[in-house]
């Protein structure tokens, strides 16, 4: 599951030039004002953790590089980076939040590995804690934007300026498999570039995954902004906590 888009040092500087999910930060950080504690899975570059004063933060991801940025960045003293994947974490203590946001869930492509991540919310949730993640909707068929034609851009970079930047998708129906590149062209004629791969998986999947993980959905939304999960939706976002005992 190694990608080099936040496993390499040179494509990772580009990483909150291009990822700034302000709705999703801003609802994550309004669960947060109740909670004593909050996890943050998948926290790449402690962005969403720098923004709290929680008692308790910690942020965990597998990616080295990120956790860098983390580490260094401004707000986020006195919180905990781990260095761990979502789907072996174990702590051996609970929080009152967990979050995966950025559609950190899509990077696990199997059945097996999305059990494991959601197992691992389970495994770290205080009773009467709550959960929230997001996965895009696959009828939404996200990826056709990500084209040459369509999703050239230029970003800025802090220390190459102005870069020349584009995408390319491919789907893969049977798995809901997409695999995308992602290309970055400097001024002296490089150009930097990753292959990923992330999985769009139906609601009646996640649905059926959560609940087999132990967890129950309070609220599905559609997208960020509150609106309602339809086929039309962008996004499915799960808000919820353990499953009452039987």
């Amino acid at each position: 599951m190694e990608d080099p888009l936040y496993t390499d040092a040179s494509l990772v500087a580009f990483y909150d030039a291009e990822n700034d999910w302000g709705m999703d930060r801003s609802f994550c950080a309004d669960l947060a004002r109740d909670a004593d504690s909050v996890l943050d899975l998948g926290c790449g570059t402690g962005a969403f953790l720098a923004g709290l004063s929680n008692p308790v933060r910690v942020g965990v991801d597998p990616a080295a590089a990120m956790l860098d940025i983390a580490r260094a960045r401004p707000g986020t003293e006195g919180a905990q980076w781990i260095a761990a994947d979502a789907r072996t974490l174990r702590l051996s203590r609970r929080f009152d939040l967990i979050v995966l946001t950025g559609h950190a869930f899509q990077v696990f492509l199997t059945d097996d590995d999305q059990h494991a991540a959601l197992t691992t919310i389970a495994a770290h949730l205080a009773p009467g804690g709550r959960f929230i993640f997001d996965s895009r909707n696959p009828a939404a068929r996200e990826w056709e934007e990500w084209q040459p034609h369509n999703s050239r851009r230029w970003v800025d970079h802090p220390a190459h300026g102005r870069v020349e930047a584009w995408n390319n998708a491919t789907c893969d129906a049977a798995s809901g498999i997409v695999t995308y590149g992602t290309y970055y062209r400097l001024d002296d004629g490089r150009t930097l570039s990753a292959q990923s791969r992330i999985r769009f998986t139906p609601k009646t999947e996640l649905e059926r995954r959560i609940t087999q993980a132990g967890l129950s959905v309070q609220r599905w939304l559609g997208d960020w902004a509150g609106g309602p999960v339809g086929e039309a939706s962008p996004e499915f976002i799960p808000l919820g906590g353990l499953a009452s005992p039987a």
